[in-house]
């Protein structure tokens, strides 16, 4: 007779890896899922505060719906049919010129005074919170300010008085003085915001390419154009696109100023009057419809234009 030479069972095989399988699976189930726990609150807030007001503005410019009555009346493409057979709602549009001309100065100044503040300079800090601090001011106490500044026999008046200069029109009385006055309050804002972002950019760059560049004998205007141009060129691009969208969705210093009186309505004053005043809030979504549309295709026609190439100056 043959048998174990211990006489007892044999032992059951290892269960060791059979168990870390399944663990192994659970762990990376858990490493893929969660990123997106993290993200279910952002994107719950996107989609409640962002995606679904978009949805039901896109279905109240269908209507006809005044804005108060419970009962919406499907009206098809009417709103848009109305809207592009008016030309006098889209001659609003003319007015944004002033703003991206003034966009334009913006950047300029921006790009200007980041440019040098980036340099070992005095009092750069001071510069910094100057150049930055209109920014952070609200846009309705801004338009109050610049209401007072730009009356008759106002500040601005007072200051021309001192100079031995004395105006004798009104700076908000005719459309483009009031135009180019409010395009300036424009720039005086958002120059800070160009400002922080180019200055962000510029000092991103590894200082050894100054080092080399000034070893090589190159001046501050040299330094600017071979390294501080290519190295924010994607921070430009998206100054333009922030520049260009605010140019054509101008609201709070304008409605502020002039309530959109003297030539100086733009096209989201317009709209808002189209709501609120004339209660036809179907048009004026159809109006914020295609407003949206608009900025879109500027955006894209400006990043087919000028690709943001990822540029490597080391």
């Amino acid at each position: 007779m043959t048998g174990t030479a211990t006489g007892g069972a044999p032992a059951p095989p290892a269960a060791g890896p059979a168990r870390a399988a399944p663990a192994a699976r659970r762990a990376r189930l858990w490493r893929s899922v969660t990123p997106w726990l993290f993200l279910l609150a952002p994107l719950a807030l996107l989609a409640v505060f962002t995606y679904a007001p978009i949805v039901n503005m896109l279905a109240y410019s269908l209507t006809d719906w005044d804005g108060v009555s419970p009962g919406l009346h499907y009206t098809g493409v009417a709103n848009y049919t109305e809207l592009l057979t008016r030309p006098e709602l889209f001659e609003v549009f003319f007015v944004s010129g002033y703003y991206l001309a003034a966009s334009a100065v913006q950047i300029a100044v921006g790009l200007y005074f980041a440019t040098v503040l980036s340099f070992d300079v005095r009092f750069r800090a001071f510069f910094k919170g100057v150049l930055f601090f209109p920014y952070l001011i609200n846009g309705v106490a801004i338009g109050f300010v610049f209401l007072y500044f730009f009356q008759d026999g106002g500040t601005l008046d007072s200051v021309l008085a001192l100079l031995g200069r004395h105006p004798d029109h009104a700076w908000l009385g005719t459309p483009v003085s009031a135009n180019v006055s409010l395009a300036g309050v424009s720039v005086w804002r958002y120059t800070g915001l160009s400002f922080v972002l180019f200055l962000g950019a510029i000092q991103s760059i590894p200082g050894e390419l100054y080092e080399a560049a000034a070893l090589d004998g190159a001046n501050r205007w040299q330094q600017f154009r071979h390294i501080i141009a290519p190295g924010i060129r994607p921070v430009l691009t998206l100054s333009v696109i922030l520049s260009v969208s605010g140019s054509l969705s101008a609201f709070d210093i304008p409605y502020i100023m002039t309530g959109g009186a003297t030539g100086t309505e733009t096209f989201v004053i317009q709209t808002v009057k189209l709501a609120f005043q004339f209660n036809k809030t179907g048009l004026a979504s159809a109006c914020a419809v295609v407003l949206l549309l608009i900025v879109l295709a500027v955006t894209w026609l400006q990043r087919l234009l000028v690709p943001d190439d990822r540029v490597d100056l080391v």
